[in-house]
């Protein structure tokens, strides 16, 4: 709607089975609001990117853009951060807990590197495809998450996460079925 295009009853019926199979497989988990609201986000940020990267005259290419959001988003929550955690993010502090502070600032280094390498790639393909196409891979993401997150902890699967998975993966085929049946010319 943002971009001027509007796809096809197909594919918004296609994203209908992803979303809602999303939602099933988070629904019992603790963050289920956070994982919501990170989606919604998560898929603003991407429609108002791509907004920028399609304008036809003074259009910013990806690296650009990225690194534009990052400092803005940073300028804008750091101060939130630090009125909220206050002293919590002084090494005195942390170290009067027993945290190894040279263990926590190396892995949260990583941490960082790691988050920034993912935020660029993400923007590399969101240049070379729809913002519909790279938020229904986002959606994906979070399946991939609950089944890792199943895996490494151990943790018991219900019903309706189980039923939720396979509804969001069954709602990626059907989209990927969808996106590649071309319009017939009349």
């Amino acid at each position: 709607m943002f971009l001027g295009e509007f796809p096809t009853i197909w594919v918004v019926s296609s994203l209908l089975p992803i979303v809602g199979g999303v939602c099933l497989a988070l629904m019992t988990a603790v963050s289920f609001n956070c994982a919501m609201a990170s989606n919604l986000t998560n898929q603003s940020r991407n429609v108002l990117s791509k907004k920028f990267m399609v304008k036809k005259e003074e259009s910013l290419d990806n690296i650009t853009l990225c690194s534009i959001i990052t400092i803005t988003s940073f300028i804008l929550l750091a101060p939130a951060a630090i009125f909220m955690e206050g002293v919590k993010f002084t090494p005195t502090y942390l170290q009067s807990t027993g945290l190894n502070i040279r263990q926590l600032y190396t892995r949260s280094f990583f941490a960082a590197l790691c988050f920034h390498a993912y935020q660029q790639v993400s923007y590399m393909i969101l240049q070379r495809v729809s913002p519909v196409t790279h938020s229904m891979g986002n959606c994906v993401k979070w399946v991939v998450v609950i089944v890792t997150y199943v895996l490494f902890f151990c943790t018991t699967v219900t019903s309706i996460n189980a039923l939720g998975t396979g509804i969001a993966l069954a709602g990626v085929f059907l989209y990927s079925r969808v996106k590649s049946i071309k319009p017939k010319t009349a």
